[in-house]
């Protein structure tokens, strides 16, 4: 047997190097720098594998959104956030309402024939 120190050491192991590697590994630099550009090559290499007709662009824009699309300066206090939720409310509701509008100018179409 080791005795206790040996105990308190396995047990610093046991809690901190999961931690560590969620540290290491959970860097947004980090998984942009590697993790990013081997995923890109890999998708565009089964991407262009499967269906060759197929724009590269479409599927990279879907995988990897451009900067003008990305937020980066989420909201932090309460009427900031309210403001954002606001706006996409109004963004649904007006979705919605073309949705219903050309729902009904199918229904009014189909009436027709």
């Amino acid at each position: 047997m080791g005795g206790p120190n040996l105990e308190v050491f396995k047990f610093a192991v046991y809690v901190f190097f999961p931690v560590v590697m969620l540290v290491h590994y959970g860097n947004p630099d980090w998984y942009a720098k590697n993790v990013l550009p081997v995923c890109e090559d890999a998708y565009m290499f089964y991407v262009l594998r499967l269906r060759p007709s197929t724009p590269v662009a479409q599927y990279k824009e879907r995988i990897f959104p451009p900067e003008h699309r990305l937020n980066t300066n989420l909201p932090t206090d309460s009427t900031t956030l309210k403001e954002e939720l606001a706006k996409i409310r109004a963004r649904n509701l007006e979705r919605k309402a073309q949705r219903e509008a050309e729902a009904a100018a199918a229904a009014a179409a189909a009436q027709q024939k």
